[in-house]
Parts: structure tokens; C-alpha cells; sequence
């Protein structure tokens, strides 16, 4: 190839787009519903999951771009691809990967669960025992709490929530013909659950229903004297982006919370309506909510697979599932033990959801129990409903410690329950913050002042994931315990960053968003160029959920062709391009979906003849996490930490046969297995080698040797 062709494939081939590298990523997730290796009911909720992250994509990505085609937007992103032309690609993908997902539901599962005795049934299904149980609980359960709406010139069409299901009919008045045929809607409220269990007392009943059709079963008693001519289940996705001017507003909660509201009806999106609606009856639905044909999904199945997570809680089988995790506690940070004294003694580091939890909610709860103790800071992007966190840092100030909390108002989709925890926090008298203005608060970090003889001693939880007990069980993360100087004098930095007023903190040891971390991650990417270059050893090796920001593409394009190998482990979207000669040719890239959603970020550089560099910490290879938010990444400093993760936890990421390997095309690829004995699951590996736990036989010594001989 001459010099000329190949620098013209390089520049084409320099960027893949954000939006549709995402819709790959989904596509992944659909992979494991279909996969026969699988669980059936993890197949389930694989499914459900494909649902929920569609509609945070339409939600917030397609309605981004819908907004920039109606503002007259035509900058092209970093791939060239303009807003129009992205918005083309991303219905056409979709509109595939949703056929695709009810075809795997129709095809595949219902089957495989009719076959386990879990039958989904509609009306003809039914046996007339079951349809008058049906009956009867829609009089007793459903009917009562149902408003039909109907539609006429004196009662427009009305404002529906977003994402909320609905019963679109249509009726006739007898003896009139079709002159007088009528539209009618039914909202459904959200409370009602839209599997129901048809149960006729027998332990062995395994009958299921869909809300939906059981409405349309008895929906003629919503409407008396018309006759029913058809009924189509329906939803509508709106835009959910929140729209906040932070120097204009005085009162962020407030404003947050009145934006919730309109949230509710935003500018539709997206219509999903069952397949055989009728074209008339589909025409009006579209021009009553001014909704353009291409935003339409015909869908042939249940109106949002998200509710088949329920089915998943409600099945009580758990040879269709996966084994039941069984997190290990390490003793020294057991409820039992005296953590500060263990902190003090060495740092910790713990892999979740392999390690327990418990320790970081121990550590808060020792903290707020201990007298020695006079402070606690702590940042809260996400938590849970019933969050133990929330509840130690409660006790700590009503024991008298000075508590103080970074609140996140705007982490997305949690906006009202973070300003329900943010109202209970300061009822009890703990300082909320939140935090610093056109900045998301997204680091995870929480700090403890103890007195201990004459001074006083800070103690630090750092992580890469949420203080979250319940996604602790499903996420990959990785917390570290630490009462390192250097360390924890920096997030005391941190913390008055957040609280008070500086405009360049100076940070030598973490990198942090928006100050350090950007430059400091294309200090160490350039480094590695030299070493290169000087015939030293050069290697970057980086574990996060997203890779898009482009100087650090560019900059690791640099590297690959200065001879740098550099293996990229990134869950969800990638514009980088690898495999390109004269570009790329160095650069691997792979994506690991599984049981447990991979959330850690790890961040490893050779450094040349010194010793190698491993930070963790909150924030992906993203414009966002560099310039928009508060970000912390920090370095593993205890020698046995760090040989820990260089030789036990990144190895077996790069060993893993399910990962699916980035082509030059932008497709994803099956890894080849030669040998049944070749296959190898990196979190099957951390179930069974947990700190403590006992290895399995003739695996550890594969996976574990040193990153600079193996990898």
C-alpha cells in the first residue's frame, strides 16, 4: 500500500461515532439474552436490561440530537457524522435491535420457560378457571384505579408521562356503523404491577399474564354501551434531560425539583405501540402528540421488556439462575475489628462485588460510634432506597461530629431521591453541599478526622464505584482503604475544593477533574512515547466503562505508533479505531459483559525502568469526566496492593475468552477457542479466588504471573 492510500485509510478510519458505538454495546448486552449459555432467567433479565438502556439512550442521546436537527445544528462530531445523519443510522440500528430483542423473547425464552412450566398466557390461553381468577382480580385489583380518557373536540388528547403504559381503543356505538367510531385512552398507574402471577392456590402454578392484556380482556367495562373494535397497548419516551441555568438559579434544589416535573413532559422521543394497530388509529395517536412517524417502534410482544426484571424476582428458581454470590469480608476490616488500627497499620484494597461491601459501611459506622472521632466528609452521586450510608452519617452527627456531605442534585435519574436524602441529611443537622457550579460531583470519596494522642489523624475511603450497598452486589469496583499521608492530606484538599472557594487546587498525588487529571493521564501517555522510543519498556494498559475524549485518542494513536502496546479494556463505547496499520496497529481493545456489570477503572503505565504506575478511581476516558466533573483517580502506593493488581486482578481481564474483541470495522468479534479447556471467565476466576477464599485447582498459576513477562 503506498504512503498516500494509507494515510488516507488512517484518516478515515480515525474515529468511530459515540451514539452508534453505544448501540453495539447494547447489541452485546441482547448477545447474552440469546446466549444458550446462559441462565434462563439471567437471560431474562439480560433482556430487561437491553430495554432499560434503550431508553436512557432515547431519553437523553436521541433526544440531544433530535434537539440540535430542530435548532438548525450542523458541527459534525470528531467521526464526521452530523446530527441528521446519526439520528438516520441510530433508528435503523435500533429499529433491528429491537426486533431482534422481542424475536429472542418470542422465539427463544418463551419457549424455554414453557418448558420449565412458566407460561405466559393471553386470553385464548386461558382455562376458565384462570380467566375467572383474571376476571376477578381485575374487578377487585385493577378496574378501581382506572380512568379512561376519552377523545373528542371537547376533551383533548391527554399529557401522558413519559415512559408510562397505556391502552389505546377504539369504540363504536352500536347501531351507528362507523361514523361514530371513537378513540378512548387508559392510563395505567404506575402502581399496579404489570406481571401479574395468576395464582389459583396450587404451589405448582407457574401462569403469568401481562398487565396489558389483561386490561384489553375486560376493557369493555370501562366503556359501557359502545363495543370495543380494538385496543393497543402504548407508550410514549419523552426527552428527560434537565435544563439548568446554575448562575441564574439561587436555590439548586428547588429549581431541580421544578424540573423533574416538566421532565415528565418532555417532547416525545420515541413511540413504542403493538404491531397490529391500526394505520387510522396510529395517524391520530402521532398528530395529538405531534410525534413524527420515524420515532415509531411496532412492537410484537410486551410494551417494555424493563418489567421483566420482575419476572426474574418473582420466579423463586434458582436452578435458572446464577449461583448466589458469596462475598468475603477480610478480617481486618470485619464490624468486629478495630478498622482504624487495621487502616493505620497498611492500607486495603477490596474488589467488588467479590469483597464485601460491609467494610465500607463499617468504617462509617465505627466512625460515627467512635468519641475520638470529630469529623466526617463524604461525596454521594448515587445510593440506595434504604441506604445504610445515609443512616451512619445521620448517627455521626447526632453523636456530635461535624458531618459534612457532598450531595449530587443533578446525578441523572436519581435527581429526586438525591434531593429526598439531601432534605433528611440536613433535618438531622449535617452540612449539605452541592457542590461546585456546571460541575457534577462524581468522585467517590470519603474522609475521616480522628483524634489520636496530641493531633489528629485523617482516615480515607477512595473508590471507583457508588456509595451503594445495593449495586455494590452487581457492579465491579474497587475500594481502597487508606490513612497515607500523602494521600489523605489531598482529599482533605479536595473536600475544601468542594466546600469553599479556590479556583486551582494544587494536587501532586491524585488526579483530579477538572484540574490535573487531563493533563496528567497525556503526561503519562507522552511518557510511555519516550520510553519507547528510547528502546525502555512501554505499556499502557486501561480498564474503564467509556473511550471517547479526543486528544487522549490521539495521544494513545501517538503511542501506538511509537511502539507502545497498549491493551484497552473498555465496556461500552470507543472511538478509537485499533488494528489500523500506520495508526493503530498496536492497540488492542476489548469489551467484557457479563453477570456483573465491569464499573472499575483501572489505569496502568509502565513507566520505563522504574516502577510501574496503577491508579483506580471514578472517572472514564471522556470530555465529561476531564472537564465537566469532579473526578478522582488515584495511585496504588502499598507495594502489595499494587503487585495485587498487576498480577491478580488486570491479567484476567486480558485472559478472558467472553470478552469480544474491537475489529477495525468497528464490529465486535467472538474471542476463538481451540479447546474446550482454553475457555476462561475473568469474574468466574474472582468468584472463586476471593482475598482468603480458597483458589481453584490449576488456574491461579495461569493467571497470575508478573503484567511485564505475560501480557
Amino acid at each position: 500500500m503506498s504512503p498516500q492510500r494509507k494515510a488516507k485509510n488512517t484518516k478515515k478510519l480515525a474515529y468511530f461515532n459515540r451514539e452508534l458505538s453505544w448501540l453495539a454495546f447494547n447489541r452485546r448486552v441482547l448477545d447474552l439474552a440469546q446466549s444458550e449459555q446462559q441462565p434462563l432467567l439471567e437471560r431474562v433479565k439480560f433482556l430487561s436490561i437491553v430495554s432499560s438502556n434503550l431508553d436512557e439512550f432515547f431519553e437523553i442521546r436521541v433526544a440531544g440530537l433530535t434537539q440540535q436537527v430542530e435548532s438548525g445544528v450542523v458541527e459534525v462530531g470528531i467521526d464526521g457524522l452530523g446530527p441528521k445523519e446519526q439520528l438516520r443510522r441510530i433508528h435503523a440500528i435500533s429499529s433491528s435491535l429491537v426486533k431482534d430483542q422481542y424475536k429472542c423473547w418470542r422465539e427463544q425464552i418463551m419457549p424455554l420457560l414453557k418448558r420449565q412450566g412458566i407460561v405466559f398466557k393471553n386470553r385464548q390461553e386461558l382455562s376458565r378457571r384462570e380467566f375467572a381468577w383474571a376476571r376477578k382480580y381485575f374487578d377487585e385489583q385493577v378496574y378501581p384505579v382506572l380512568t379512561p380518557m376519552g377523545i373528542d373536540p371537547s376533551h383533548p388528547f391527554p399529557q401522558l408521562i413519559n415512559k408510562s403504559l397505556n391502552i389505546l381503543v377504539k369504540l363504536a356505538e352500536p347501531g351507528r356503523g362507523n361514523r361514530e367510531t371513537r378513540v378512548a385512552v387508559i392510563p395505567v398507574p404506575r402502581i399496579l404491577p404489570r406481571v401479574v402471577h395468576i395464582d389459583l392456590g396450587f404451589e405448582t402454578d407457574q401462569s403469568y399474564i401481562f398487565l396489558s392484556d389483561l386490561i384489553k380482556m375486560f376493557d369493555e367495562k370501562l366503556f359501557p354501551g359502545y363495543k370495543m373494535k380494538g385496543a393497543w397497548a402504548f407508550r410514549i419516551t419523552r426527552n428527560s434531560d434537565l435544563y439548568i441555568d446554575e448562575e441564574e438559579v439561587e436555590n439548586l434544589l428547588t429549581k431541580i425539583e421544578e424540573e423533574l416535573n416538566k421532565k415528565r413532559k418532555g417532547d416525545p422521543v420515541r413511540l413504542e405501540i403493538e404491531h397490529d394497530v391500526e394505520e387510522e388509529i396510529l395517524d391520530s395517536l402521532l398528530s395529538a402528540n405531534q410525534i413524527p412517524s420515524d420515532y415509531v417502534f411496532r412492537i410484537d410482544g410486551p410494551i417494555n421488556q424493563m418489567r421483566l426484571m420482575s419476572v426474574y424476582s418473582m420466579i423463586e428458581r434458582q436452578d435458572l439462575k446464577d449461583k448466589p454470590l458469596q462475598a468475603f469480608v477480610p478480617a481486618q476490616l470485619s464490624a468486629s475489628s478495630d478498622i482504624f488500627e487495621n487502616i493505620r497499620a497498611r492500607d486495603h484494597l477490596l474488589h467488588h462485588p467479590f469483597d464485601s461491601f460491609n467494610p465500607v459501611v463499617d468504617f462509617l459506622n465505627q466512625a460515627a460510634r467512635d468519641p475520638k472521632v470529630f469529623a466526617i466528609k463524604q461525596t454521594l452521586y448515587r445510593t440506595s432506597g434504604d441506604s445504610p450510608i445515609i443512616e451512619a452519617l445521620k448517627l455521626a452527627c447526632q453523636n456530635g461530629k461535624q458531618v459534612t456531605a457532598l450531595v449530587e442534585l443533578k446525578a441523572r435519574f436519581d435527581e429526586a431521591n438525591n434531593i429526598q436524602w439531601a432534605r433528611e441529611l440536613e433535618e438531622v443537622g449535617v452540612h449539605v453541599v452541592y457542590g461546585l457550579v456546571h460541575l457534577k460531583t462524581h468522585c467517590k470519596c470519603c474522609l475521616i478526622v480522628r483524634r489520636e494522642g496530641k493531633g489528629l489523624r485523617r482516615y480515607a475511603h477512595l473508590g471507583t464505584g457508588n456509595y451503594n450497598p445495593k449495586t455494590a452486589k452487581i457492579y465491579t469496583d474497587l475500594s481502597l482503604f487508606t490513612a497515607h499521608q500523602k494521600l489523605t492530606s489531598e482529599i482533605a484538599d479536595l473536600f475544601n475544593t468542594l466546600t469553599g472557594f479556590s479556583r486551582s487546587p494544587q494536587f501532586k498525588h491524585l488526579l483530579i477533574a477538572p484540574f490535573n487529571l487531563h493533563s496528567e493521564i497525556q503526561k503519562r501517555i507522552r511518557r510511555e512515547v519516550r520510553n519507547a522510543k528510547a528502546g525502555k519498556p512501554a505499556r499502557i494498559i486501561a480498564k474503564c466503562n467509556s473511550l471517547i475524549e479526543k486528544e487522549t485518542i490521539n495521544n494513545l494513536y501517538t503511542a501506538s505508533r511509537a511502539g507502545v502496546e497498549i491493551d484497552l479494556i473498555i465496556r461500552g463505547i470507543c472511538s478509537l479505531v485499533p488494528g489500523v496499520a500506520g495508526m493503530s496497529e498496536n492497540i488492542r481493545v476489548r469489551s467484557l459483559v457479563g453477570r456483573f456489570l465491569e464499573h472499575s477503572r483501572i489505569f496502568y503505565f509502565e513507566n520505563g525502568d522504574h516502577e510501574p504506575e496503577v491508579f483506580i478511581g471514578s472517572a472514564d476516558w471522556m470530555a465529561r469526566n476531564f472537564f465537566r466533573r469532579i473526578e478522582c483517580v488515584f495511585p496504588i502506593l502499598d507495594p502489595e496492593l499494587k503487585a495485587r493488581l498487576i498480577k491478580e486482578i488486570i491479567p484476567p481481564y486480558l485472559k478472558d475468552t467472553n470478552a469480544k474483541v474491537l475489529k477495525s470495522n468497528g464490529a465486535y468479534s467472538s474471542i476463538r477457542r481451540t479447546k474446550p479447556e482454553d475457555e476462561f471467565s475473568c469474574q468466574q476466576y474472582f468468584l472463586e479466588n476471593q482475598l482468603g477464599g480458597t483458589p481453584a485447582p490449576n488456574e491461579t498459576s495461569t493467571v497470575t504471573p508478573d503484567i511485564r513477562q505475560s501480557l
